[in-house]
C-alpha cells in the first residue's frame, strides 16, 4: 500500500536547490498539505533516509510506496541519473495505469531555467517558482514569501485533487534507480 502522498525529486547536489527544497518547499508543501487532508500528510525526499539506510533500496521504497513525484526541475536536475530514474518510475506507472485519460502522477514545478529541459519534460505543465526560488532562510522574512506561500497554497490544492485520483496501489509498480557504481580497486603500492 502507499506509504507516501508525495515524493519530492531533485538534484540534491546543486546546493542552491537542496536548500531551497529543505528551507522552504518541503516545510511549507508538508504544513499545507498536512491542513488540506483529513490525515497527516506523507512527504519523502533524501532527508527522509535514515542514516545508514541503503540508498537504492530506500529510494526504490519509496518509489513504490508514493502516489505522486514532484520533481524540482533545473537544467542539472535532467543530467542526474537518479533523477531521471525517479521522473521514469512514474512516467511508467502512468503508462501501466493507461486509460483514455491516464493518471496524472508527475507534478513538476521549475526552480529555474526551462530553456534547456527535455521534450519529454516540456510536455508536461509546469508551475514556475523561479520568482521565489531564494534559498536562504532569511527569504521568510520578504514580503515576497507571501507570494510564495499563496502560490504554494494552489500547489497544495492541485496535488490534493490528484491525490484523489490516483490508482489504487499495486505491489508491481515500477521503481528505477542507476545500477550503484561497483567499489574502487585498493591500489597496492609497489614494493
Amino acid at each position: 500500500m502507499y506509504q507516501y502522498d508525495v515524493f519530492i525529486s531533485y538534484e540534491r547536489r546543486y546546493e542552491s536547490v537542496a536548500r531551497w527544497v529543505r528551507n522552504h518547499f518541503h516545510p511549507v508543501l508538508r504544513s499545507l498539505l498536512d491542513g488540506n487532508l483529513d490525515r497527516e500528510a506523507g512527504l519523502f525526499y533524501d532527508e527522509s533516509v535514515q542514516f545508514g539506510g541503503k540508498w537504492p533500496e530506500e529510494l526504490r521504497y519509496a518509489l513504490k510506496h508514493t502516489r505522486i513525484l514532484i520533481p524540482v526541475c533545473s537544467p542539472k536536475y535532467f543530467v542526474n541519473e537518479w533523477c531521471r530514474a525517479e521522473w521514469a518510475s512514474m512516467a511508467r506507472r502512468e503508462t501501466l495505469v493507461g486509460g483514455e485519460r491516464p493518471a496524472t502522477l508527475i507534478y513538476p514545478v521549475i526552480y529555474c531555467d526551462s530553456r534547456n529541459f527535455p521534450d519529454y519534460a516540456l510536455e508536461r505543465r509546469m508551475h514556475n517558482l523561479t520568482e521565489f526560488n531564494h534559498p536562504y532562510e532569511h527569504f521568510e522574512d520578504s514580503p515576497k514569501y507571501i507570494q510564495f506561500h499563496d502560490k504554494m497554497n494552489l500547489i497544495a490544492e492541485e496535488v490534493e485533487a490528484l491525490l484523489s485520483t490516483v490508482p489504487e496501489w499495486q505491489p508491481g509498480w515500477p521503481a528505477f534507480t542507476p545500477e550503484p557504481e561497483p567499489p574502487r580497486s585498493a591500489r597496492l603500492p609497489r614494493l
